[in-house]
């Protein structure tokens, strides 16, 4: 049979029609997103593919879809994808799209925040910093030649992920994407400029095309057709700009970030549920925890400046990707729940009722059925309301659900599922740290730096290091000045003073080093003064400055400086008098980056690879190269690389960076309480926060598909001066698992997939403590609850124990005691 061009045409046109046939209708009204006409709540997460490894990607996602999620959110990072102009990078952990149809694979919706501003903490908000160094361009503001390259980029995502038919509208996972980020929160910074770029952006994403909604965070006056949403640690009060818009919260902090001496952020699994539950039992259609899996800044991708290597951020899944319990358990459990009343959320009519003293009731009614949630955000008062005849106890600053309004199935302050506490095991491979043998090198040619002051380019002005590109976080600052003992300011009593930009500074004087000295997170000067010996006739000064992740957040966040901003000054003093030399316009040389970082030692492909020194390893001394090899740990748990006995420096592992390590700096101690931490009341950043006094950051994430079956090699670069030998590899796994619930709940415990090896703790009544300390409290069950519990659990994997009186007998409590069933565990 035979085909006319006619034929081929019509085929080719059914075919299309067919195809298109596939995708998805996303909508929304002011009540949901609405995809193929069918309300949808959404329950999302937060899972940036580069703060994680390709290899990891699956099995975080099927944890996420295990945890209740049906969508991921990421951000779309520019300065990963097109680190120089028109270059662009989509490979290995950068692949955006493997990511996007892994997401797809597991059957869950995405969200894609393409920005491409992103703020996320990541360095320079994931702008490129070539962008800063364009003649004439002027960020996020009406400017041409900063629109041009937005466009350029966003339109470059989109058509790789039409390619991909990866739009819900082609069949694909995403139903939702972001344009520009958080700019509400800035906007009156940059004036009527800024109102103008904000519509640009909007016609801009609308001209894409890409048939599902486009949505502005923290943006209150989004131009339709954008959906503004919300972002913040409580979202339930959130009121779109539009009726037609639905109520979206873009961010739901679940803790918060760390920063180079700041302590390790905690928010409770009551709280973040509370937030959850408080946002959907007031109309609620679609939120995203921030983050579900944090992760760790690889490389020289952490923003700031001094934000840490780890990006744990307290969420459900933990930085090496396991569940942190009992955050991940608890809000499993109260996923599943809203999820089981979809259609009545979505559909229902909505009565609400204020019962005084913050108790509020919510009745959602459909085909007549009806789902009640009582939220008491009180802070210190549990409260009683009664509905139908029936009283329900609601503890202060919780919320209870009640899928059929008659049997209360949730309660955000009761806590079902079971605590882990972490510990760090040695590697069982090789008796470490004794087994490492270090090899080292000093980082070579500083002579032409330190003494010579031969850079790579030349001007009379101190520069902002931005104009290097960000291809290194070191920058050479080296001039000279000549002096002689009739010169003004020749005295006994002379100084140099620097004016930082926050960042680290390495000071150098004729060959020289002098000190050091950097600041903490927020702020953005200091002034460096310290004594100096000069000599007669020419005197070399020469300042290294290290950044720490360049600005991401703020107005005109891209402009603030980076490196020595200046004046530098040769201060002497006579008595009453100071007289000041300006060196700041004097002839500077720069130099960006360092031998070993320019050819890549800590690579077996580099041409210097074989060049080190196995005799007289020093300790304790700055910019020095180490290296060793090790053998992979055994099992698979997640691997940290333990850094004590380190300065501050950078480290890679087969080649891999791991990110920018700094176990000297010591968490400021004075923001931890010593208080039990309560879940009750508003959050904030430093609320429950410990580990004060510590080092802000001794372990490093090592993913195990960096490390090889046989051997393995470790370099590190140490900028300040440490002891290598105290550095060994360890496994983390789940240490002790304690169990809790509620009277008539089930008790669930498991070991991670190891087996149970002891039971040292239960009781069925009023118990006090926390994991790890728990005692007996006023009331506890007739029988012996140990007994019962080690028959069930030891030498199993999981177990699961009826926490009732038909258990464990009669525990005669007061009126107004929770019984609980609680179990510490050993794994």
């Amino acid at each position: 049979m035979s085909f006319s061009k006619n034929h081929v045409f019509f085929l080719s046109s059914l075919l299309i029609l067919i195809c298109s046939g596939l995708g998805a209708q996303v909508s929304h009204d002011g009540r949901a997103i609405t995809i193929d006409g069918q309300r949808k709540l959404i329950i999302s997460g937060s899972i940036h593919y580069p703060r994680s490894t390709a290899e990891m990607w699956p099995d975080l996602i099927k944890k996420a879809k295990e945890g209740g999620l049906n969508a991921i959110e990421t951000y779309v990072f520019w300065n990963l994808h097109e680190p120089q102009r028109r270059q662009y990078d989509f490979s290995g952990n950068n692949d955006l799209i493997r990511f996007l149809k892994t997401i797809q694979d597991q059957g869950l919706h995405s969200i894609l925040r393409i920005g491409p501003y992103v703020c996320a903490e990541w360095n320079y908000g994931g702008f490129p910093v070539w962008l800063h160094n364009m003649p004439g361009l002027e960020m996020r503001t009406a400017n041409d030649v900063f629109m041009n390259e937005m466009q350029n980029f966003t339109s470059l995502i989109v058509d790789m992920i039409k390619k991909e038919s990866l739009f819900a509208s082609q069949g694909g996972p995403i139903i939702l994407a972001q344009i520009e980020n958080e700019y509400g929160n800035v906007i009156s910074s940059y004036g009527d400029a800024g109102k103008a770029y904000l519509n640009w952006c909007a016609n801009m994403a609308e001209s894409l095309d890409i048939g599902v909604p486009w949505i502005m965070c923290q943006e209150s006056d989004a131009p339709e057709p954008m959906l503004n949403t919300c972002n913040g640690y409580y979202c339930d009060q959130f009121t779109p700009n539009n009726p037609n818009t639905p109520k979206i919260w873009t961010e739901n902090w679940t803790g918060w970030f760390k920063n180079w001496g700041g302590p390790d952020p905690l928010r409770t699994a009551e709280d973040v549920a509370f937030a959850v539950a408080r946002f959907y039992q007031n109309g609620g259609a679609l939120q995203n925890y921030y983050m579900y899996h944090g992760g760790t800044n690889f490389g020289r991708t952490a923003g700031g400046p001094y934000i840490s290597t780890t990006y744990d951020y307290d969420a459900p899944l933990n930085e090496y990707g396991t569940p942190n319990q009992p955050k991940y358990g608890h809000l499993t459990q109260l996923h599943n729940i809203l999820m089981s009343m979809e259609r009545t959320l979505t559909y229902g009519n909505v009565t609400s009722t204020d019962y005084g003293n913050s108790l509020y009731g919510t009745v959602y009614t459909l085909d007549n059925t009806s789902s009640c949630f009582f939220g008491n955000t009180n802070e210190t008062s549990d409260a009683t309301v009664n509905y139908r005849g029936i009283d329900y106890n609601v503890p202060a600053w919780s919320v209870s659900i009640l899928p059929d309004c008659k049997t209360e199935i949730y309660n955000t302050a009761r806590v079902n599922t079971q605590t882990n506490l972490m510990v760090k095991k040695s590697n069982e491979a090789e008796a470490e740290p004794a087994s490492l043998k270090w090899s080292w090198r000093p980082e070579i040619n500083l002579e032409q730096t330190l003494v010579q002051g031969k850079g790579q380019v030349s001007v009379n002005m101190i520069v902002d290091q931005k104009v290097a590109n960000d291809v290194s976080d070191y920058l050479w600052y080296m001039t000279s000045v000549n002096l002689d003992k009739d010169d003004p300011i020749w005295t006994d009593d002379m100084s140099i003073r620097v004016n930082g930009t926050g960042h680290i500074l390495h000071t150098y004087v004729n060959g020289d080093y002098l000190d050091s000295q950097w600041a903490t997170y927020g702020v953005t000067n200091y002034v460096f003064e310290k004594k100096v010996e000069l000599n007669p006739g020419t005197n070399q000064i020469t300042l290294l400055s290290a950044t720490i992740g360049f600005q991401n957040y703020g107005p005109m966040f891209d402009i603030v400086q980076a490196g020595i901003s200046g004046p530098v000054e040769i201060i002497g003093r006579k008595g009453d008098e100071t007289i000041i030399k300006d060196l700041s316009l004097h002839k500077w040389s720069y130099k960006a980056g360092l031998h070993g970082l320019d050819n890549k030692i800590y690579s077996s492909d580099s041409k210097f690879a074989s060049q080190w020194n196995t005799e007289n390893l020093p300790i304790n001394r700055m910019l020095t190269w180490y290296k060793t090899t090790f053998k992979a740990p055994l099992g698979e748990d997640p691997v940290a690389l333990d850094m004590q006995g380190l300065g501050k420096g950078m480290a890679w592992v087969n080649g891999n960076s791991i990110g920018r390590y700094w176990p000297s700096y010591m968490a400021e101690d004075d923001v931890c309480s010593t208080d039990a931490c309560d879940y009750r009341g508003s959050y904030y950043s430093t609320k429950c926060a410990t580990n004060c006094g510590q080092p802000t950051q001794r372990w490093y994430h090592i993913p195990r598909s960096f490390i090889n079956d046989g051997d393995n090699e470790l370099v590190l670069f140490e900028e300040f001066g440490g002891n290598p030998t105290l550095v060994n590899f360890q496994t983390v796994t789940v240490g002790t698992a304690c169990g809790s619930a509620y009277e008539n709940k089930d008790m669930e415990l498991s070991c991670q997939g190891r087996p149970i090896s002891g039971i040292k703790f239960a009781s069925f009544g009023d118990v006090q403590g926390t994991c790890g300390s728990y005692v007996k409290g006023s009331c506890t069950s007739q029988t012996d609850a140990l007994s019962i519990v080690q028959n069930a659990c030891v030498g199993k994997e999981s177990c699961t124990v009826s926490a009732s009186e038909s258990t464990f007998g009669t525990a005669d409590c007061a009126d107004g005691i929770a019984k609980r069933l609680i179990v510490e565990a050993v794994c």
